[in-house]
């Protein structure tokens, strides 16, 4: 894989966004908006000049087409993307006043819940050096195999492994604590908020919930904390070594639209990661990717390129 070295693995579907916030009955017209968090993750990354691939699934319907237009349109090539007759997944989202959103999925048998992963073979994944893994994609079969038998081969050819679970309990055909636990023993860096693991076992009070989250078999772990920034533990066999930063987040006028700001950040922290930033700059940077995507309708659509990063940042600093 020339010049990519970041393979991210999961679903892209379609996402109408509001045109007036409030419950999703009052709402009377949408904008059609390319989505999934991986695919935003894929797109994000092309943006920050880091040249990712996708390995996901897409339907035939005119929904898939519209998909693949935009990969196409972004630069992100489709040598990992198979297309299925199962329909395109849809979210429709709601926002309240403040920005914060909730989705309400179409998903039944859908395109993303079939994703194949044998085309990558072995020789690509000697290629790359990380693997990043979207949660959605583990809530059924075939995909859930698909992805951690992926996780699996990729692990073994010497990739570091990225997940984001994005836990949506409405989604699971089953309990999550088995699928999540077995991913997180493939997992070197684990992107989460508490709220991802409150349907599990796993713990989920604030100060001592990344720590804990070291016991499953990351060696780092990013708490996102929205509008508060985010956290960075890692462990002794993390490449920073062991210990704990924060970074407060950024002061914004107004927040437009919070949806794919979790997206944002994680490409903002691999960018960063895979630049060799140590974990002061990697939160600094991932939280002013997410920050200026807030600050446009869209998550996909509201994604900065870097310039644009590096301005917000400069403007931050005064």
């Amino acid at each position: 894989m020339t010049e990519r070295s970041i393979l991210v693995a999961g679903e892209m579907l379609v996402d109408f966004i509001p045109a007036t916030a409030g419950p999703l009955g009052e709402v009377e017209s949408f904008d059609r908006r390319a989505g999934g968090a991986p695919a935003n993750v894929a797109v994000a990354l092309e943006r920050l000049d880091e040249r990712p691939w996708l390995c996901t699934n897409l339907s035939t319907d005119g929904f898939g087409d519209f998909l693949a237009a935009t990969l196409e349109a972004e630069g992100v090539p489709d040598r990992f993307v198979t297309r299925s007759a199962h329909p395109t997944a849809l979210a429709f989202v709601s926002h309240d006043r403040n920005g914060d959103r909730s989705f309400t999925f179409f998903r039944e048998d859908t395109a993303d819940m079939h994703i194949r992963t044998g085309g990558v073979d072995e020789t690509a994944l000697a290629d790359a050096e990380w693997l990043v893994v979207g949660g959605v994609s583990l809530t059924d079969d075939p995909s859930r195999s698909a992805v951690i038998d992926l996780a699996e081969r990729a692990r073994d050819a010497g990739c570091r492994i990225v997940f984001d679970p994005n836990t949506r309990p409405d989604l699971w055909s089953e309990d999550s604590t088995r699928t999540l636990e077995r991913m997180l023993s493939l997992t070197d860096v684990l992107k989460a908020t508490p709220a991802d693991f409150e349907p599990t076992n796993v713990p989920v009070d604030g100060e001592t919930f990344g720590r804990r989250l070291l016991e499953t078999g990351p060696d780092t772990v990013l708490v996102t904390r929205g509008a508060a920034g985010a956290r960075a533990v890692a462990g002794p066999d993390a490449p920073w070594g062991a210990g704990e930063w924060s970074h407060g987040g950024y002061e914004l006028d107004a927040v437009v639209d919070a949806t794919g700001a979790g997206d944002a950040f994680l490409a903002g922290a691999l960018s960063a990661l895979v630049d060799g930033s140590g974990p002061e700059e990697t939160l600094a940077f991932a939280n002013a990717v997410a920050a200026v995507s807030t600050t446009e309708s869209g998550a996909m659509a509201a994604v900065p390129n870097r310039e644009a990063v590096e301005e917000f940042r400069t403007r931050q600093r005064g």
